[in-house]
């Protein structure tokens, strides 16, 4: 008897792509698009557009399981969106900090949730059009970076459950982007042309400090202009409220300098920003909490590659850990902005050896 596959579908080609390589490997495949965002505006009580739901994305989802005669299914994870996604990112920009949303979507929604969906309805595997691998080692699973490196995904799946690996597929995992659209319009997937997704889905463009207005207007009204200081607590200008900067930030500061000036310390408590030069921004130590480790055994300390933000370059470390869920960090080499909030992923080669939260 045939296996079934789970596939979450997006409308976009990679999730496209992704089912038809499923049905290609001989699994049966149900499709599933998850309604994750009711993008209402707080004035009109109207549905704005959200690249989480909207029915653009449904309906091309709809259009390639109807192709290939797969049921496909709407599911609506909105509240627990609101309740581990959206919350979060709003709670971590009122404590100072810049959150990866991605990745609590990927880990509560995308596989805790939507793997307990699979299982209530008798599904043995889910599948997504995430640009990763897994890799199976005499029983045991490794989450592995992509073929494609401009686009590996391994950085925003480190919270996933290692249990959660052996009923994992990621079927464009060995496949370049091009390779992607090359394959859907081999084979006249309706959704061969559809452009890239945004990096969040639930924010249109990158006004997040509007979002959060949006979404918490009473808390976000409490927060005022502050001084901006040095490095010496000198006051040197004046912020239009602290949710609006992030660690590394140039760019909207206000000042002028003859040597640009970065965002180096948020202090949502006096309601501070400190800047400096940009060689001071750099640091070669910082901790890490809410740990998860995909393998066992792992001795600390430990020497292992670390990233600290998607799309940059890992960096060897010393790793020690401090009590049962707190991590101290030594690079070898100075990083650039290390932020609160942002996920620190630790690679052996090419594996993905698990991650934490910067703190």
């Amino acid at each position: 008897m045939k296996k079934t596959v789970l596939v979450a579908m997006s409308g976009g080609v990679d999730s496209s792509v992704a089912l038809h390589k499923v049905l290609s490997m001989g699994y049966e495949a149900v499709g599933i698009t998850m309604k994750l965002w009711d993008n209402r505006d707080p004035e009109t009580n109207t549905i704005k557009p959200s690249l989480c739901n909207s029915a653009d994305a449904i309906n091309g989802a709809k259009l390639v399981c109807d192709r290939f005669d797969v049921k496909h299914y709407t599911i609506n994870f909105t509240d627990l969106f609101k309740k581990y996604v959206v919350d979060d990112f709003v709670n971590q920009y009122l404590n100072g900090k810049t959150p990866n949303p991605c990745v609590k979507c990927n880990s509560m929604i995308k596989w805790d949730a939507l793997m307990n969906f699979a299982s209530e309805i008798g599904i043995d595997y889910i599948a997504t059009g995430h640009y990763a691998r897994i890799e199976e080692d005499n029983g045991t699973f490794f989450l592995k970076k992509a073929i494609d490196k401009s686009k590996d995904q391994s950085y925003m799946l480190w919270d996933i459950k290692r249990e959660q690996l052996e009923k994992t597929l990621f079927p464009i995992g060995d496949l370049t982007k091009q390779e992607v659209r090359d394959y859907a319009k081999k084979h006249k997937l309706e959704t061969a042309s559809r452009p890239e997704s945004q990096d969040l889905c639930f924010v249109l463009g990158d006004d997040y400090n509007q979002f959060l207005y949006e979404i918490m207007p009473d808390k976000m009204k409490k927060i005022k202009n502050g001084h901006i200081k040095d490095e010496n607590g000198e006051i040197v200008g004046e912020h239009e409220g602290f949710t609006k900067y992030t660690i590394g930030q140039r760019r909207g500061l206000g000042l002028s300098y003859p040597e640009p000036r970065y965002v180096k310390k948020i202090n949502p408590v006096d309601n501070t920003i400190t800047i400096a030069k940009k060689d001071s921004i750099y640091s070669d130590e910082c901790s890490a909490n809410n740990i998860n480790l995909l393998f066992e055994n792992i001795v600390f300390p430990m020497n292992i590659n670390a990233q600290i933000r998607y799309n940059s370059k890992s960096s060897l470390a010393e790793v020690h850990k401090l009590g049962r869920d707190v991590l101290n960090i030594k690079f070898k080499n100075p990083q650039l902005a290390i932020t609160p909030g942002q996920s620190i992923v630790f690679y052996d080669n090419e594996k993905v050896i698990g991650g934490a939260i910067i703190i």
